[in-house]
């Protein structure tokens, strides 16, 4: 990308979040009867929001962890999340650094039994990243329009919507996260092949379904990594005096790990059952049936993206109502 690029987002951050922030002064006094200030969301705020989406893009494509289209809509995506809340926005620079850092991790292994595989250059495309953020950019907004737009703290007494969507948008990054790590990290971590998480039968590296002790490991410290981010977050975004009041938050971390982990879980036996594995002549993995290609397991009926999109929309709304039930109290 040219030097310049940066130079130009900077420089249209700053109108473009003023415009927009007057868009908003100007609908909260048409839709309210009395002006409601706390639902203005402040100049500061949407600057920060249209800036870091756009540095955030502008890094992923310099080290070609996204093509052109799947920034275009990082940055729609990364907007809607930090205009929201900004563990939200953590969640996501977590999952993005990490995953795309897992996916160049012994690059040169994973050439030799995955038929499609590229190194670092145009690894996330818009559908992969409507897929693994489609959920919970879904879900922000739905806390935007209900809970208006800032930092909460988890605490389902009081502010039980926002922890429900606050724990829902966590879990979805964490599920993708996790089965990031798993498949990309563990098929190079295991000394063996993997067992089909369907037959329990010995499979070939890369084949959907396939689960390892490695992969089942680093899928829950995945998922932990998302969940210590959101943690972070909100100890330092949430005001002190509505911590003080609130249930610990560490768990959040917690169930940070066990989405990862039942995401991981979730996509592999999808993905077994309803994802095609066959190994063509060449010994690699491919996912569609074609000449010389060896059927090992799954009916093809879904693909990756699908299956990832299915594993985070069942994480991210299977996991809130768990927290719900064993968040400690006060």
């Amino acid at each position: 990308m040219r030097d310049w690029m940066p130079v130009l987002f900077c420089g249209l951050s700053v109108p473009l979040s003023l415009f927009m922030w007057l868009g908003n002064v100007a609908l909260s006094k048409f839709w309210t009867s009395d002006f409601e200030e706390s639902r203005v969301i402040p100049p500061v705020r949407w600057l920060f929001s249209t800036m870091a989406p756009l540095a955030l893009m502008t890094v992923a494509l310099r080290r070609r962890s996204v093509n052109r289209s799947g920034a275009a809509l990082g940055i729609l995506v990364a907007f809607i999340l930090s205009i929201a809340s900004h563990p939200f926005f953590a969640s996501l620079v977590v999952f993005f650094f990490s995953s795309s850092r897992a996916t160049k991790f012994r690059a040169h292994m994973k050439r030799r039994f995955e038929s499609d595989f590229r190194e670092g250059e145009g690894q996330r495309n818009w559908i992969q990243v409507l897929c693994n953020g489609g959920m919970a950019a879904q879900l922000a907004l739905l806390y935007v329009l209900d809970c208006g737009s800032g930092e909460r703290a988890v605490d389902f007494a009081r502010e039980y919507r926002s922890s429900w969507l606050g724990v829902a948008v966590m879990s979805a990054f964490a599920c993708c996260n996790g089965d990031t790590w798993s498949s990309e990290l563990g098929s190079v971590l295991s000394q063996r092949d993997p067992v089909s998480i369907i037959t329990w039968r010995r499979v070939p590296r890369g084949t959907n379904g396939g689960v390892s002790l490695p992969g089942v490991v680093v899928s829950l410290l995945g998922g932990l990594l998302v969940g210590f981010g959101y943690f972070v977050t909100v100890r330092y975004t949430v005001e002190a005096k509505m911590l003080l009041v609130s249930p610990p938050q560490w768990p959040i971390i917690a169930f940070g790990g066990i989405a990862g982990l039942f995401g991981s879980l979730l996509d592999s036996v999808l993905g077994g059952v309803l994802q095609f594995s066959g190994i063509n002549e060449e010994g690699k993995i491919v996912d569609t049936p074609g000449k010389g290609v060896r059927h090992v397991s799954g009916l093809r009926i879904l693909d990756n993206h699908s299956v990832n999109l299915i594993s985070s929309i069942v994480t991210g709304v299977t996991i809130p109502l768990l927290a719900q039930r064993f968040w400690p109290v006060r």
